[in-house]
């Protein structure tokens, strides 16, 4: 068994098993952008849950920000269940895009913005397939799909593609407020790249980027999540059995 096959049958393990784990052994852990992504296109075979988006952000020096996101993992309503960290539910606040056709690889950016169909506010549910993820290497973190755990769609926002995207106040009473900002400036600006790297598909959703960073939001109570003017999420968080 190859270096990608031990790596990925180790994550589909902790995977199927429902809870954090320890790293990928030593000597099989992917060393490199290309090995990490050999790993994570492995575990989505292996796994056999449909790939229903994309979670990305623009590439950075040595990085590439993109990983799956799986059927299983999207969820809707007010009632959501997650693997709690700590005792709370991590969270990030973002926009995602629904695309409505295929546009292929190497297109731009009108074909990207042609390509979307609905503007939705979503959190990002975040989770690691390591105890301790601060520990892992960039590769390893790719393989394993960027902390990625689930979304929850929430409503769609009909305002158009401009500035006030870039930026809005996110606020979750008693929970967190802050001034929110787009880590790329505008989250318009990873799909773009997503459809030059690989393309896009009819039915994906794609998120960009989180406005507030992972907050720490509370289990078993209803909380709303406001996105400034653009609208709000109400959800409350359960423990994942």
């Amino acid at each position: 068994m190859d270096l990608i096959e031990q790596a990925a049958e180790h994550l589909l393990s902790a995977r199927r098993a429902g809870r954090r784990g320890e790293r990928i052994p030593e000597a099989c852990r992917p060393r490199d952008i290309a090995q990490g992504l050999a790993v994570q296109a492995r575990v989505t075979e292996l796994l056999g849950d449909p790939v229903a988006g994309w979670k990305c952000s623009t590439p950075k020096p040595e990085k590439i920000m993109i990983a799956p996101m799986y059927a299983s993992g999207i969820q809707r309503g007010v009632e959501c269940v997650i693997e709690s960290k700590g005792g709370a539910a991590p969270i990030e606040p973002e926009i995602a895009f629904v695309i409505g056709r295929d546009v292929p690889r190497g297109s731009g950016e009108e074909d990207a913005r042609a390509a979307i169909s609905e503007t939705r506010l979503v959190l990002e549910l975040i989770g690691s397939r390591y105890e301790r993820p601060e520990d892992a290497t960039f590769p390893e973190m790719l393989a394993d799909g960027l902390n990625h755990q689930g979304l929850v769609v929430g409503p769609v926002v009909d305002r158009g593609f401009g500035d006030w995207m870039r930026g809005f106040p996110i606020r979750i009473e008693g929970v967190y407020t802050g001034e929110g900002r787009h880590p790329d400036g505008h989250p318009l600006e990873p799909l773009i790249w997503l459809a030059g790297y690989r393309g896009l598909r009819a039915g994906e959703i794609v998120t960009t980027g989180s406005f507030a960073g992972v907050i720490s939001a509370p289990l078993g109570r209803e909380i709303v999540v406001h996105f400034g003017e653009a609208g709000q999420i109400a959800v409350r968080f359960a423990e994942a059995e």
